[in-house]
């Protein structure tokens, strides 16, 4: 249970991995926020319309939506190089001055 929970939950286990740190947590921030939306909205919604198709709604568009980002960011993965990593130092990986 542990491993399913951080394929989702741990940005350094899921799709997500692979992408610079700053977006890495604007797309986890994003996906926090939806899922607090769809579990919000799914608690109101049971008034007005029952549980069955409200929730069931809301979560099945959540899990689209995250395998979504998921797997976009599993694409453009493939097309990062060592120059979109910076050393931990701070020195250029490259001596190309004209960033060509």
């Amino acid at each position: 249970m542990s491993s399913l929970y951080r394929a989702v939950m741990d940005s350094s286990v899921n799709p997500l991995r692979t992408l610079p740190a700053a977006q890495r947590f604007q797309l986890m921030l994003f996906l926090s926020v939806m899922w607090t939306n769809i579990f919000c909205l799914s608690a109101g919604a049971w008034i007005w319309y029952g549980e069955l198709i409200a929730f069931h709604v809301l979560v099945s568009a959540g899990i689209v939506i995250t395998g979504l980002v998921f797997h976009q960011a599993s694409r453009t993965s493939a097309y990062l190089t060592y120059r979109h990593f910076p050393l931990k130092d701070g020195t250029a990986r490259y001596d190309d001055v004209w960033g060509g």
